[in-house]
């Protein structure tokens, strides 16, 4: 693997991983400023108390703000498969981007292998990689309906997304339960976590929950 060219520039904003923890999972951001130069610097700013291991720039310059090894203030509240503080269990990687046009194919392509790295030293399987929105339904909609999943996954870096099925169905207890299963393990209703849902495996899906919701998810039995 050809190595990544990084620029080093630490964020004081971090601090030892809580608890012996170590990463279990890489979490994917977007900046929402107007570019990476000032993301960086807002992710440096001590009064700002937030930090990232990792911002891409949408020209594809990767810049690491706190070493792998160190806990990171990006994730916030939420929980994912059970864990809670995410910050002590994961990598963070922003993205430059306001979260209102796709990702320039240099960014992806720069992701695509810190991922590849990350996911190597860690032994963080696909399933472990996922969106802000994703630990933190309804409070977080970052890296957003833009952001190509269905790429990561083909190249094993995300989890694959299923297909397509019929009818509507407002069986939420079967949706809860394969959406559980998979992770979304964080305490909200139930229409944040089909939002959550949508933003990860059918972006541009609209209504109440239909059978298309399940077997995105993998699964296509909406009966309980």
């Amino acid at each position: 693997m050809t190595k990544l060219a990084i620029v080093d520039h630490p964020s004081p904003n971090c601090g030892p991983r809580r608890d012996d923890l170590h990463p279990a999972l890489i979490v994917i951001h977007y900046t929402a400023m107007e570019n990476a130069q000032a993301a960086i610097a807002r992710l440096c700013d001590p009064e700002a108390e937030v930090s990232a291991h990792y911002v891409i720039a949408n020209r594809g310059e990767i810049t690491q703000l706190v070493s792998e090894d160190q806990r990171a203030w990006h994730a916030g509240t939420g929980a994912w498969a059970g864990m809670d503080d995410i910050n002590s269990r994961s990598i963070g990687i922003e993205l430059d981007n306001l979260g209102t046009h796709p990702f320039s194919e240099p960014q992806m392509a720069a992701l695509e292998h810190l991922l590849k790295g990350i996911m190597a030293r860690w032994a963080i399987p696909a399933a472990g990689v996922i969106g802000h929105s994703d630990m933190a339904p309804g409070r977080k909609g970052d890296p957003g309906p833009h952001f190509d999943w269905a790429r990561l996954a083909r190249q094993g870096l995300a989890r694959a997304i299923g297909g397509d099925a019929g009818p509507q169905s407002q069986n939420f207890d079967s949706f809860r339960k394969v959406a559980r299963a998979l992770g979304y393990t964080a305490e909200v209703d139930d229409d944040a976590l089909l939002s959550a849902v949508r933003l990860r495996y059918r972006p541009y899906a609209q209504g109440p929950l239909c059978a298309s919701d399940l077997a995105a998810l993998g699964e296509t039995d909406l009966q309980t």
